[in-house]
């Protein structure tokens, strides 16, 4: 479970995020919606321990990001909006160096590897580097290098980015996977059909702060729209006015 408290997080003059508060629970798929600059990977960042925030508290599984960062990092897979790939490594290297990372015995890295290359139809490029490889490939060792250690808490950045229909098909039976695997699942996207079609809850954000959350239904029902893209834009004009 994740929750966050109250954060806010300024670079200068500019307030990236602004007391923004919400929860993704286990077994659940929580979207963070909101235009491009409302301040979703900013967030993120913070969650998974790359910036610190200004105030407020962020806990995944009850442990404070900020105070105990290691420990909390444990909890989670990391899919960022930059991946940061080595072009040098196979993609069966890359999986086994973010294992090692996380400390995993010699042989449980074996069996994880091996179901990750079959979850996500990797075989055929285990043994490339991922120099030459397309989105949809670079994508691809990114969840794997995530999900190595079996982590109960999932953040992924924007995860159908680019992708090709295939891929992105792919990505979006993973995240059923996973939330049939009773791990909480924090995905952020501007793209109003994949939140729609996959999120349980949803967290619209706008210039930094929580401006709705719920249920698909309850947000439509907030607004008195049928259509979900409707509700988001009405809820984001709101906040501008």
């Amino acid at each position: 479970m994740i929750e966050v408290h109250a954060i806010s997080k300024a670079f200068g003059d500019v307030e990236a995020v602004r007391d923004i508060s919400f929860s993704a629970e286990n077994g659940v798929v929580t979207g963070l919606l909101g235009p491009n600059g409302a301040g979703k990977s900013t967030t993120l960042r913070i969650l998974y321990g790359l910036l610190a925030q200004d105030s407020g508290t962020a806990l995944v599984d009850g442990i404070d990001i900020q105070s105990d960062r290691r420990l909390a990092q444990q909890k989670i897979g990391v899919l960022p909006d930059s991946h940061g790939l080595y072009v040098r490594l196979t993609a069966r290297e890359h999986i086994h160096y973010f294992g090692r990372l996380h400390q995993l015995d010699e042989n449980l890295l074996e069996t994880r590897t091996r179901d990750l290359l079959e979850l996500l139809n990797m075989r055929n490029i285990a043994d490339r580097r991922v120099e030459g490889f397309s989105t949809g490939e670079r994508m691809k060792v990114c969840l794997a290098r995530a999900l190595i250690h079996d982590p109960p808490n999932v953040l992924l950045d924007e995860p159908t980015n680019g992708l090709d229909v295939m891929t992105t098909r792919t990505v979006r039976e993973i995240i059923s996977e996973l939330k049939n695997r009773n791990i909480t699942v924090l995905f952020s996207s501007h793209l109003m059909h994949e939140v729609s079609r996959l999120c349980d809850h949803i967290v619209i954000v706008s210039a930094g702060t929580v401006v709705a959350s719920g249920t698909p239904d309850e947000i439509r029902n907030s607004t008195d729209e049928e259509n979900l893209e409707d509700a988001f834009v009405q809820l984001v004009e709101r906040d501008l006015i």
